[in-house]
């Protein structure tokens, strides 16, 4: 007998802050800017695409194809969208003292 799989979508688990920032985290540490974007458009979905669209300005359609597995969205999108998220990135030295 074929097992079913059903598919999964990791938006249905951030709920709350704390789960977004775990998320982000995540992505942020990765230092792949296609992870770290895909990942910005999970957060997106998860907290209503229609409610980023009109707090950032863009269309839903936009939100939708830059941060799709293809999209490649601009640092003014992808800064705007996470102003609107409440994200936000931090500097840190990674200088190795010798």
């Amino acid at each position: 007998m074929a097992e079913k799989f059903t598919k999964f979508d990791p938006a249905a688990l951030l709920e709350t802050d704390d789960d977004v920032a775990v998320f982000m985290a995540d992505a942020f540490e990765s230092g792949d800017a296609t992870y770290i974007a895909k990942a910005l458009g999970i957060v997106a979905r998860a907290r209503g695409m229609s409610e980023i669209a009109r707090e950032t300005g863009l269309s839903r359609e936009q939100l939708y194809r830059s941060f799709s597995e293809n999209g490649n969205p601009t640092l003014k999108t992808t800064l705007a969208v996470m102003r609107a998220l409440g994200v936000d990135m931090t500097a840190k030295s990674h200088v190795v003292q010798h």
